[in-house]
């Protein structure tokens, strides 16, 4: 009884000198915190996206603090208010920053996408895509599984009854998160203003892209003749528009007129690609 006594005590004794040890270390090299960097944190949206590249805000809000060369703009979610704030505390000037918002580039949805196959696995748009490169014939559009809806740091995606994500304009912050976690890359970041998207990311030649899909782009190129300002060039089998060009020129849209697929469409704001009725380019 009394060893057990004495081993106890000297536990005790060991674990009481080791503990003022470290805490004189602890207060002897302890590193001082500039406290601008909790000041700027606390302006940032707390979305923890990475847009920025940093690993959160925290992160990023210690660079721009302590690093001369890290520019105040680089919160995109935060968007212009952010990064003049940033950049009043941190004395730096922020360049103007344009602020976008997703768009999904596909509009095959369950009853117009051709399915390969039934999937049965992990409800992951990349675990899908490892398996022949998932179960819709189109190895270009969207799987339908939700990643990207799971991956959004704000809320701004949900699923439609179709099969597509649907971006919501309030609450998106063009962070971009949603873009990486695609693996087919079928969301891509806009400027907001956009009058024009292209519902479709397939490269297969055109008579490929509508068996495997009736909403698909078949590079007919009748929306680029139709567009008299040169705004939309072919690229891969696929329309691509010149979204500066297209905002600051265009005012007939005279491009979804004769689209045999209605691949091509009118930007608006919320629903499923391919549902555009008219454009909402506030």
């Amino acid at each position: 009884m009394e060893k057990a006594i004495l081993i106890v005590a000297v536990l005790t004794g060991v674990g009481l000198i080791f503990g003022f040890i470290l805490a004189y270390a602890n207060k002897k090299f302890a590193l001082e915190v500039n406290p601008l960097i909790h000041i700027v944190e606390d302006v940032l949206p707390k979305g923890q996206c990475g847009a920025c590249g940093y690993a959160g805000c925290m992160a990023y809000a210690e660079a721009v603090v302590l690093n001369a060369e890290v520019p105040p703009n680089l919160c995109i979610p935060g968007k212009d208010p952010v990064a003049k704030a940033v950049a009043e505390l941190t004395g730096k000037k922020a360049a103007e920053m344009e602020p976008r918002i997703a768009q999904v580039r596909c509009a095959g949805s369950n009853e117009k996408a051709v399915i390969a196959y039934g999937y049965r696995g992990i409800e992951d748009c990349v675990a899908a895509s490892l398996l022949f490169g998932g179960q819709k014939v189109c190895k270009h559009g969207c799987l339908g599984l939700g990643t990207c809806v799971k991956n959004c740091p704000f809320g701004a995606l949900t699923m439609s009854e179709t099969g597509l994500p649907v971006v919501d304009a309030e609450k998106c912050t063009g962070c971009g998160v949603c873009q990486g976690a695609c693996p087919k890359g079928v969301i891509q970041m806009v400027p907001i203003g956009a009058r024009v998207r292209v519902n479709c990311n397939s490269k297969d030649k055109g008579a490929i892209a509508r068996k495997a899909c009736t909403a698909a782009c078949i590079a007919c190129t009748l929306c680029m003749k139709e567009c008299p300002h040169g705004a939309i060039k072919m690229e891969n089998n696929l329309a691509v528009v010149d979204v500066k060009i297209c905002k600051e020129q265009c005012s007939e849209q005279k491009c979804l007129v004769k689209c045999p697929t209605k691949a091509i469409g009118s930007v608006v704001k919320g629903g499923s690609s391919g549902t555009e009725k008219a454009a909402d380019c506030s």
